[in-house]
């Protein structure tokens, strides 16, 4: 259930397992295999939609041998009966990988008829489209990885772009606030607008047609198009139909990526390991190399082992990295410091948490 990175990756991985189990996938999309993570660096690389395209779904689905039924909506499961119920009618089945992925949380000041919300292609696909010809301003409302890398490909393309944020520097829930602040000034010297410590109120459309940001201590912004970066939610609709333990995603065991329910399996952004949604590409192959195990009966070695995967924020005039998973109140220490390169670390109780890298060394700027 589901054609984005986490199915395609499941579907390879029984597959290079057991050549002839016959395999079905469900996607609500057209299920077209493209890398999620570059529509965030696409449009000032003048990519199109058919270049972001890395194999078309039933390309895909011939050379993996699939039954694929994409444009079709899981509508109800049922564990008990092994049977998943959809708008192209009900299917049993031996097991069943779920992987649904996120949605953009949709916050009730951010109507989705006048905010783009960038998490598939087909998004990205109609704002770019409405991002041609003269230039436009570009309203961003969340600083985080998203809504940081947009802004900086955003103001690359030639476009107007304003930053909003409840926090006072981008991504600062992240990044400690030297970091946060190198950050800021980067997106600043692209032109980037930055407005921190805000709160969105409102957004209308006024009478000229184009968007106005109501804030919550009476600013008006106008702009032509506004997005909506504000995180991801894991639609829990069909794991509650089907009585799955459920916590901010679907629960699985951390060692067999099985959920609460027989034979039901899940991976990649729709689940839950020990209470915290797992929402990164990097450990998506590994997950679907174990699953694949599971779902087929064999034994799967030693299982997966969860490790906080490397961050790399893909804003190209300023990278950050960070490897390990910060925790709130770490104190962070600064180990090499210059005006081209800030590196730290994140200690809490006597252990190492997290090293951080931001901007590029000297010596490789030489280079």
């Amino acid at each position: 259930m589901g054609a984005g990175c986490a199915g395609w990756a499941a579907a390879e991985a029984v597959r290079a397992l057991d050549a002839h189990v016959p395999i079905t996938m469900i996607s609500a999309c057209a299920g077209d295999r493209y890398h999620k993570p570059e529509l965030s660096i696409a449009l000032s690389r003048g990519a199109t939609p058919d270049k972001l395209v890395r194999e078309k779904a039933a390309d895909a689905a011939l050379r993996l041998g699939i039954r694929l039924l994409n444009d079709t909506v899981v509508v109800g499961l049922s564990p008990g009966l092994h049977q998943i119920r959809t708008t192209r009618g009900s299917f049993r089945y031996t097991g069943l990988v779920l992987a649904q992925g996120a949605r953009p949380a949709v916050p009730a000041v951010l109507p989705a008829d006048l905010c783009w919300r960038i998490n598939d292609l087909a998004s990205w696909s109609g704002l770019s489209q409405r991002l041609r010809g003269p230039v436009k301003h570009v309203a961003i409302v969340g600083a985080g990885m998203v809504g940081c890398e947009l802004a900086e490909d955003f103001a690359r393309s030639g476009h107007q772009v304003s930053l909003l944020d409840t926090q006072a520097a981008p991504l600062a829930s992240l990044l400690p606030p030297a970091a946060a602040e190198r950050l800021k000034h980067s997106l600043e010297n692209l032109g980037v607008r930055f407005l921190g410590a805000v709160q969105v109120a409102a957004v209308t459309r006024g009478e000229n047609g184009r968007k106005q940001i109501v804030t919550a201590c009476g600013q008006i912004l106008e702009a032509d198009e506004v997005v909506a970066a504000t995180g991801l939610v894991t639609d829990s609709r069909i794991a509650r139909i089907a009585g799955l333990a459920y916590e901010r995603g679907v629960v699985v065991d951390p060692a067999t990526l099985r959920s609460s329910a027989p034979d039901v399996y899940a991976l990649g952004d729709c689940i839950s390991l020990n209470g915290m949604p797992c929402r990164f590409i990097e450990p998506i192959a590994h997950q679907a190399s174990v699953l694949a195990r599971g779902v087929l009966g064999l034994a799967a070695h030693e299982g997966y082992r969860h490790r906080p995967p490397v961050i790399r924020l893909k804003t190209r005039l300023l990278p950050v990295v960070i490897e390990g998973l910060p925790v709130a109140g770490g104190e962070w220490r600064v180990i090499s410091e210059d005006a081209d390169f800030l590196a730290m670390e994140q200690w809490s109780a006597g252990s190492l948490q997290a090293r951080l890298n931001v901007g590029t060394p000297r010596r490789q700027l030489a280079a």
